[in-house]
């Protein structure tokens, strides 16, 4: 399979995968048209109905932008993603897991292909919103989204480093609104450090990179403490370090092959209305399936230059599709595999982190009792993945003979081996996500805080002493080689 560096190549590689890569020449608008085909095209996930699973798309003709391509739902598929990767699907989590404990730090280099076209802010006429075609989601967004940058960051005391993802809206020829979820996230801490001080913190915005940067950049604490960079992880993933370059204008680091870099300053003490150009009170769709409220008060990114490469291409997704499923998604897996081995090694032997979650709220554990000790063992698990992910809100627990990435044998589990008197375990009141709107006291007399939740496992699993009841239907075993094609 050929080997994948950069976006480029990533695109390069699908085109050869029957059913993986579609690309038009017929002009699109960024402003809700790229989003508004898309999610007939492949976007899955949590958007409204009619959608599908389908290939990533790229748009060669884009309205306004002669000299750019957009592509979206380039990891909008499991299968897609493992390809990506060189796996298998159901393998993903553990080779993310895998890639964690095995860190491989990233280099600069000084070769910078991101840095073919420079424009910097000083230049008659700049204008970011004309140099980058941000799609503008739905047509009540607060305004053009980069949902798909890598912002990479230095904490300014200790010299960490760290690349997240965020919701970035363009507000003016030169800023950004940039959105921090509550919690202690790497680049969060950064920034309030630098704001105590007084001090600006300088940030490079890297757009369009080798995807396992981007499921690299997703995974959260416990997994990845403070002070461990998630370049690293895609390091492990590719088996050599992320290449970064020096930023022209700022103190700071890049994604040396990046489609688009823009290099900027978290100003200190600047907050903006997200949605001070609509006036919708609408931020952008958001992973749940419903569009964010605008939020009343985000830092200001002052942005300095934008680089590229040569005809760059802009990578998009709609945040409710399976893009985000996977990218939040596969990690969380990874983690909940991970604490889980810990606590309890060989028991738990797959997790799903499932669509209807969003890659967040929902997870599906395959546990294998294999001793009458083991009973009891399956609700730990449970337990430890809300430990592992703490923005995680429902748990299905189910046996080795029930495949976790297909519901409808999940749900044919809880169908058959679970009764809801004895085996939904409520936890109430835990701080969850603040983007379930659900999480409010609005819905509950028993939350006292929006975000706030009830924790939910549903446990399907056998009793270890009643599973000579439930064996399932066996079948025999075929000569795969001989029915191969009809197979």
């Amino acid at each position: 399979m050929a080997k994948v560096t950069d976006l480029r190549s990533a695109l390069e590689l699908l085109k050869g995968i029957e059913g993986q890569y579609l690309e038009t020449d017929i002009e699109v608008d960024p402003k809700a048209e790229v989003s508004g085909v898309y999610r007939h095209v492949g976007a899955g996930g949590t958007v409204m109905r009619p959608t599908k699973e389908g290939p990533a798309l790229v748009f060669n003709n884009v309205k306004g932008h002669p000299d750019a391509r957009v592509v979206i739902g380039l990891l909008a598929s499991r299968k897609r993603v493992a390809y990506l990767l060189d796996t298998e699907p159901e393998n993903l989590g553990h080779l993310l897991n895998k890639a964690v404990q095995n860190p491989v730090k990233p280099e600069v280099v000084d070769e910078a292909p991101c840095q073919e076209v420079v424009y910097k802010a000083e230049d008659p006429g700049f204008d970011i919103r004309k140099i980058i075609p941000a799609p503008t989601n739905t047509e009540e967004d607060a305004g053009p989204y980069v949902t798909m940058g890598m912002c990479y960051a230095t904490d300014p005391e200790n010299g960490d480093t760290d690349v997240t993802i965020h919701r970035l809206c363009l507000q003016s020829e030169d800023t950004i609104s940039m959105y921090f979820v509550p919690g202690a996230r790497h680049l969060t801490v950064f920034r309030e450090k630098a704001e105590n001080a007084g001090k600006g913190l300088p940030i490079s915005i890297s757009i369009g990179v080798d995807p396992a940067i981007e499921i690299g950049a997703c995974f959260e604490p416990p997994t990845t403490p403070l002070g461990y960079d998630e370049l690293q992880i895609a390091g492990a993933l590719r088996g050599e370090p992320v290449k970064l370059a020096q930023c022209l204008t700022i103190d700071e680091k890049c994604i040396a092959n990046a489609e688009y870099v823009i290099e900027g300053e978290l100003l200190p003490d600047v907050r903006v209305v997200e949605d001070q150009n609509t006036g919708t009170g609408k931020a952008m769709p958001e992973f749940p399936g419903y569009t964010g409220a605008a939020n009343p008060s985000l830092p200001l990114i002052k942005v300095k230059a934008v680089t590229t490469r040569k005809n760059p291409i802009m990578q998009s997704c709609i945040g409710p599709s399976e893009e985000h499923v996977n990218m939040a998604g596969i990690p969380t897996e990874a983690s909940i595999l991970s604490m889980c081995e810990r606590a309890m090694p060989g028991r738990v032997l797959n997790v799903h982190a499932a669509a209807p979650g969003g890659g967040k709220y929902m997870a599906v554990i395959q546990f294998k009792k294999t001793m009458p000790s083991d009973e009891g063992r399956q609700r730990q698990a449970a337990l430890v993945a809300f430990t592992a992910f703490p923005e995680l809100k429902q748990v299905w627990l189910v046996d080795e003979d029930v495949d976790p990435f297909d519901l409808k044998d999940v749900i044919w589990a809880m169908h058959t081996r679970f009764q809801a008197d004895v085996d939904t375990i409520m936890i109430p009141g835990v701080r969850c996500h603040p983007l379930d709107p659900s999480n409010d006291p609005g819905n509950s007399y028993s939350i006292r805080d929006h975000g706030i939740a009830c924790k939910t496992i549903y446990d399907c699993t056998v009793p270890y002493d009643q599973k000579d009841r439930f064996n399932r239907s066996k079948f025999m075993d075929i000569d795969m080689d001989k029915w191969a094609e009809v197979l």
